[in-house]
């Protein structure tokens, strides 16, 4: 059975214009790789990694039934929306972007950068009308992010960022983050969430270990099994699956690797500019990847799929 060192691995990854590179498995770390000796201590812009952490906290107020049942309307708490095409978008189609507004993140209608230029974020999101069914298909939309970060502060009765602090991040030990708000004060849920890499790894590790913390059960196992698996196919030219603001994969594909390469599925975080979380419940194994946010230019894509995930489907793997 093949057996990775550790100089290996990081002699690869030098060569790409990563930031870190961290590994944990059974939560404890065993790599790291750290480009300038110091960015896995310091806070970066996780970007739409923010996404899987507003998840965590919708879990967690779901647990505390803060929340109602996700075949609830949204419109419970926007009144606006019950007289509008929009009637018939559940919590769940939010969460699994389906909710089927017409709504093209990026080029195109650009409606992100659209959304963050206006006055009221959550009133041009409810403005947009359907272009599909709700459920029918998955359309990228962080306005959705958006409208479940302002149900979450109005379910909870605090701040999103006070939720998490009291629920998710206090309990964790992490205390070095900032987060950054629409202009109404909610803080935004699909990105603006900036953390150390090493608490991404704790994040991370939370979810490894089905959702337990040291000796207190931050979210039920039955959410955190819910919330990581596949809904809904993901939108091209995206990969995989979309699970409640989780991506899902497997490795390999079909016809991809050997013979001898054991498979696995895995969730993930990913966040614009390279800033990623894997969680291969299988081999109980987390990797966190950061980029310089200066090198957008010089992204390395698919870093996990061609460079980490073939080594852990080696086998057994050494960093001594």
């Amino acid at each position: 059975m093949k057996r990775l060192n550790a100089a290996t691995l990081t002699s690869e990854l030098a060569q790409l214009d990563l930031a870190s590179c961290l590994m944990s498995k059974r939560g404890q770390l065993i790599f790291e790789f750290d480009k300038t000796g110091h960015k896995a201590a310091e806070i970066a812009r996780i970007n739409s990694c923010t996404k899987s952490v507003l998840s965590a906290l919708l879990c967690i107020a779901m647990d505390q039934g803060h929340l109602p049942d996700l075949s609830t309307p949204m419109s419970a708490f926007f009144p606006v929306a019950r007289g509008s095409d929009l009637h018939s978008i559940t919590l769940l189609h939010l969460l699994t972007m389906t909710s089927g507004m017409n709504w093209t993140e990026f080029g195109g209608q650009n409606s992100f950068p659209r959304m963050t230029k206006s006055p009221h974020w959550v009133n041009f999101v409810l403005e947009q009308p359907l272009s599909d069914p709700p459920g029918a298909r998955m359309v990228y939309n962080s306005g959705g992010s958006q409208l479940l970060a302002a149900i979450l502060a109005s379910a909870a009765g605090m701040s999103v960022a006070s939720f998490a602090e009291r629920y998710l991040f206090g309990p964790m030990g992490i205390e070095e983050y900032t987060w950054e708000r629409d202009p109404q004060g909610i803080h935004t849920g699909g990105f603006g969430l900036s953390l150390r890499p090493i608490d991404m790894l704790k994040f991370g590790q939370l979810y490894e270990q089905k959702g337990r913390w040291a000796n207190q059960q931050l979210i039920t196992q039955e959410l955190v099994t819910r919330s990581t698996q596949p809904a809904i196919i993901a939108e091209a030219p995206r990969r995989g699956y979309y699970g409640w603001h989780w991506w899902a994969d497997a490795y390999p594909d079909p016809g991809e690797g050997n013979e001898a390469t054991q498979s696995f599925t895995y969730f993930n975080a990913y966040g614009f500019g390279g800033q990623a979380i894997y969680v291969i419940p299988s081999l109980e194994i987390v990797v966190v990847l950061t980029c310089e946010p200066r090198k957008k230019n010089q992204i390395p894509l698919q870093v996990f799929r061609r460079f980490i995930a073939p080594k852990l489907a080696e086998g057994t793997m050494s960093f001594e």
